[in-house]
Parts: structure tokens; sequence; C-alpha cells
């Protein structure tokens, strides 16, 4: 087989065969993929005794650099898609992926990439069960981009919607804010700049289901990802029909984000991350979730950051360190672009 992806490894032949076997087949090994048919199968019994609901979504992947601090270009679309499952309370059991490859890019580079897609599956505890090749021109895209989709299972009983949120709620995050998009912009080199920021890209479905046997009753769940935590507050202020107030003094941000934000000109609110969730939970149940995130892995940093108030309605609020008020309004334009 050829060094570089060639167009004949897109063309339904048998480079395209090999390429598929050698690279994806025998990488994400599993019984529904190795069928090789043009569709994975599954009992719908067996997804019935996990819930009464299906899950379903989808995410393209075009960051650059394929590689980065924390991660790379297949970490990346395996946590987005069992992340963005999870937030809707479900158990993240299949995905597929869908790959668009520039002619030229090394082999190694897609192994390297797949194999890190299979390693994160894994942790993630999902199968890889289906999915598709195609070869483009040189110039046409740029090396790699990705499109994976996820099917998951919600438990009866779960019922998380961005309007959920109700006056007097605790609003929670799992940890650092603006790890990724500060990780991305280290990594493409365009400053000379010296710091150890990685991204925080990890799965968040195991951390979701120690919420939800703590505190089944979660009122809105997102991962706050492009558009950061700012974004996020703002979809729940305007769904919801009510205002997020926060504590800026409460914020978990790192020094190393804070400066290189202050240097740039970024506010880390707005910042993406991919590991991290922000959670709408009643007032009573904060404490003991706390303690409980706390205990987790991907959760030793989870802090009440604010609460849900009546009014002014549709709004984000932040109490500044120096006791004032001021709006956090949704992001204009594009802070960094192809951060995911």
């Amino acid at each position: 087989m050829s060094d570089v992806i060639t167009l004949a490894h897109g063309s339904g032949g048998k480079a395209m065969e090999e390429l598929i076997r050698t690279v994806f087949v025998s990488t994400f090994d599993n019984s529904e993929l190795t069928n090789m048919e043009d569709q994975a199968r599954f009992d719908l019994a067996g997804l019935q005794q996990q819930g009464d609901r299906l899950a379903f979504t989808t995410d393209s992947y075009v960051v650059d650099p394929l590689f980065f601090p924390g991660g790379d270009i297949g970490k990346l679309a395996v946590t987005g898609t069992v992340n963005d499952l999870a937030m809707g309370g479900a158990k993240p059991l299949y995905l597929s992926c869908g790959f668009i490859i520039e002619e030229g890019l090394p082999i190694d580079t897609l192994k390297k990439v797949v194999h890190s897609m299979q390693d994160t599956a894994r942790e993630a505890g999902v199968s890889i069960v289906t999915g598709d090749t195609k070869v483009v021109h040189k110039g046409s895209c740029d090396k790699l981009f990705i499109n994976t989709a996820g099917v998951g299972v919600i438990a009866e009983g779960v019922n998380i919607r961005a309007q959920g949120a109700q006056v007097g709620d605790a609003i929670i995050i799992n940890g650092y804010l603006g790890d990724h998009g500060t990780a991305i912009v280290d990594a493409r080199g365009d400053l000379a700049l010296q710091n150890t920021i990685e991204s925080d890209c990890q799965p968040l479905n195991d951390l979701v289901q120690t919420m939800l046997a703590v505190c089944p009753d979660i009122h809105c769940l997102r991962d706050a990802t492009r558009g950061g935590l700012a974004t996020v507050l703002n979809e729940f202020a305007q769904a919801s029909d009510c205002c997020m107030q926060v504590d800026e003094t409460r914020l978990p941000i790192r020094e190393e984000v804070r400066g290189m934000c202050e240097i740039l000109g970024l506010d880390p609110l707005y910042l993406a991350n991919e590991g991290k969730l922000v959670a709408v939970v009643p007032a009573a149940a904060a404490d003991p979730l706390i303690q409980a995130m706390q205990k987790h892995p991907v959760g030793c940093h989870s802090a009440v950051i604010g609460h849900v108030k009546e009014a002014p309605k549709h709004s984000v609020l932040m109490t500044t360190g120096f006791g004032s008020q001021r709006i956090v309004g949704r992001l204009v334009g594009e802070q960094l672009p192809r951060i995911c």
C-alpha cells in the first residue's frame, strides 16, 4: 500500500478496500463493522431494556491543526459526539464516522487519528460500527475532515432540556474554562508563547451518569463547546424564560488562560471547551451533587458558579470581582475559527 492517500483510495476499488480493512476495520474491530455491510444493525429488544427513548446526534470536525496538546481530531470527533448524546442524559452506544481525506495525506497520520478514535471510544464505552471514506483532490480540503453520528438510549424518567431551568436553581460547571480554545491557539504556533495548557478534550458520559445517580432531576445540561459558557447560559436563559446570574469570582479559569486572553483580547467566557458541561439543578441538590462530581476524575474542579433568577428575562448577568454587574451577551462573530 502507498505511504500516502491517493485518489485510488476513494475509487471503490482494490486500493480502497485495502485501506478500509487495514486502517479502519482492523482498528475499530467489532462484529457489526467486520460484517462490511452498508449499515449497522441492532436488536431493538436489547435497546428497549436500557431505556424508553433513542437519542441521535451528528457533528463534523475540521480542527486545525490535526494534533494539539491534549488531543487530536480523532479524539475530538469521538468525544464531541459522545458528549452531545450525554447532555440529554443518554447512554451513548454506537457511532458512525465519515472521513473526507485530502489526496497526499500520509497514511501514518490517518492511522494515528484512527487509533486515537478507537482509544477514546473504548474509554467512553462506545463502538464505532459503520463509516464512509471519501478522497478529494489535493487542495480541495485541508488534510482531513471527519463527520460522526451517534446513537444512545435515554433511561425512563430522565427529562433534561434547555427549557427546564427554574428560579432558584443552582448553576454548576465541572472544571476550568477555556483550555481547549487556548490550546488550539498555542498549537498553531502563531504566537511565541510558552505554556503548558492542554485541551480538556474528554468524554463526559460517565460523569453524567454519576450525576444522574445523585440527582435524577437535572433540569438543564449542555457542554460548553463553540461559544463557551456564555453561549450556553444565554441559550438556557432564552429557552427557560429566565435570568442566569453568575459570580465572576467563582469561575474556574487557569491563570495561563487568563494571560493569553489578555494578550489576544479574548474573553474566556466565550472560549471553546471540549470537556466541560454546564448543569442547572435544584438548589437543594447542589451540595451532594458537587461532592459526587468532585470525586469523579473529570469533575474534580466542579463548582457552583451562580443561580437562576426570575428577571431580567432572557439575559445573563455576571457579578464582577468589584461587586458590579454586567450583561454577558451572545457571541458576535467568531473569536477563533476551526477550533473543533
